[in-house]
């Protein structure tokens, strides 16, 4: 019985793991943040612990930006004439957005290893905004533009 329980616990923790990099990785599930949370301390450390936010290597992301605009406007950039190109990627296209969104810039402030990482909130509140698309549509936040 005891045999049992153990290797369900395990499968359990397996299949945990493999979802947590799956919901994870989605643009909207890492970036957008609409409506706006409404946490009114520690924002950045609240959101980055409960999306499960860091590198891949379990280690502090330096930088993270939740985009406060619906989903759908994100799919708006994805056209031929916001084509540009990526900053520090120069094979690779990005869109930009032609609107300002409103923005969270979470920097971090403290902390190597997930999740022990402290942030804080900086500047600034709107910006364009960078990303690449598929033929579905966004799949990565590259940056931001004042």
């Amino acid at each position: 019985m005891i045999l049992m329980v153990m290797v369900f616990l395990m499968l359990l923790f397996w299949e945990n793991e493999l979802n947590e990099d799956e919901v994870g990785s989605s643009i909207e599930h890492l970036n957008v943040d609409y409506p706006q949370n409404t946490i009114p301390v520690r924002y950045c450390n609240h959101m980055i612990l409960r999306r499960i936010i860091r590198e891949p290597d379990h280690t502090c992301k330096k930088e993270h930006v939740f985009i406060h605009e619906r989903p759908q406007k994100l799919n708006n950039i994805c056209t031929p004439s916001n084509k540009v190109t990526c900053r520090n990627h120069s094979t690779i296209l990005c869109y930009q957005s032609t609107i300002m969104f409103k923005m969270t810039v979470c920097q971090l402030t403290d902390g190597t290893k997930y999740p022990a990482c402290r942030y804080r909130i900086a500047p600034p509140t709107e910006g364009f905004v960078l990303i690449t698309c598929d033929e579905l549509g966004p799949v990565n936040f590259q940056g931001y533009v004042l």
